[in-house]
């Protein structure tokens, strides 16, 4: 659309937001949505031109009006994972699921090639870590690994290489996708071949019971850093109706946003696994009410309340206002 005519289509409103009295924070929060599409697209085709200056001039004073007296700061971190965070889940419910599909089929993979090739799981896990859980396993403690070293310093450790791999998962949605799709295949294959080698020793209803006590937690913030990561990547192969260094940038944020978000999920199962997984005789009812808790609580953050929480967008102005 020539810039012309756009300022022909649009100018009228434009006059009458900047002669707007109303208070109402909801006129205003709809209004300033408005405003910051219609900046938007200026920037993106518009960008040396007078008109982006004007609309960000109008578009000021509404930001201005919604946040006046707000104390922004003390409530920053609670609105973002109460709202914003689940509102970006719900916009990248595409990438969630593909990344879930992508997570599964590396780890039947995984669990297949166990199967057939009875050197895969050295291959994979190493032959330390097979020859140790093996010892374990003829002690009677197949589950032994969990209470080496004291609770404090395995939560550090664990931590750590968690928080490193839901970061790199995201980071390398940079090259295109491929990179987050290849971490994706990496730890899909571990978990499948480290599940088939506890199930083909015959504990594996057991291993269920006790490593998803933190495994469900932990895989599905992995999950959800792969969904990040392609966010991240097909924001430069996919740039839609914005330029490419434009859809680059709102990618990149919206991935980074998520990943984030999804880091104290990271730490608690860092905790679950350091601290109650090595209780490995814990009661049965206790172990599956724990694991069954987290994944209601992954299934209803990241789902179920994220689909709600979209179809009341108007009666939270300050996301919708943050959001665009």
């Amino acid at each position: 659309m020539r810039e012309a005519l756009f300022i022909k289509q649009n100018s009228e409103r434009w006059k009458q937001y900047e002669n707007l009295q109303t208070k109402d924070p909801d006129e205003i929060a709809e209004h300033f949505i408005a405003i910051t599409d219609d900046l938007a697209y200026a920037k993106t085709f518009y960008p040396q031109s007078k008109t982006v200056g004007y609309l960000n001039k109008i578009a000021t004073g509404f930001h201005q009006s919604i946040y006046k007296n707000k104390k922004e700061d003390s409530n920053r971190f609670v609105l973002f994972w109460k709202y914003e965070l689940p509102l970006l889940f719900k916009k990248h419910h595409k990438e969630l699921l593909y990344s879930f599909i992508f997570f599964i089929a590396f780890l039947l993979i995984g669990v297949l090639s166990a199967k057939y090739d009875k050197a895969f799981v050295q291959l994979i896990m190493g032959d330390d870590y097979v020859n140790m859980t093996n010892e374990n396993i003829a002690k009677g403690d197949p589950f032994g690994v969990y209470k080496q070293g004291d609770s404090f310093s395995m939560f550090i450790m664990i931590a750590q290489n968690n928080l490193y791999i839901t970061v790199l998962c995201f980071i390398l949605g940079i090259f295109c996708s491929i990179g987050t799709v290849l971490s994706l295949f990496r730890n899909g294959i571990m978990l499948g071949a480290f599940e088939y080698f506890f199930f083909s020793k015959g504990f594996g209803l057991k291993s269920i019971l006790v490593i998803w006590i933190h495994g469900t937690l932990e895989i599905s913030c992995i999950i959800i850093a792969g969904a990040a990561g392609l966010v991240f990547g097909n924001s430069i192969l996919f740039p839609k109706t914005y330029t490419r260094m434009v859809s680059f940038k709102r990618g990149a944020i919206e991935g980074m946003k998520i990943t984030l978000g999804i880091l104290p999920i990271v730490v608690t199962a860092a905790i679950f696994e350091s601290f109650v997984t090595r209780h490995t005789e814990m009661p049965a009812w206790l172990s599956i009410g724990i694991l069954l808790s987290s994944l209601l609580f992954m299934i209803w953050y990241v789902i179920i309340y994220p689909i709600k929480l979209s179809r009341n967008q108007k009666t939270i102005p300050y996301i919708n206002a943050t959001q665009n």
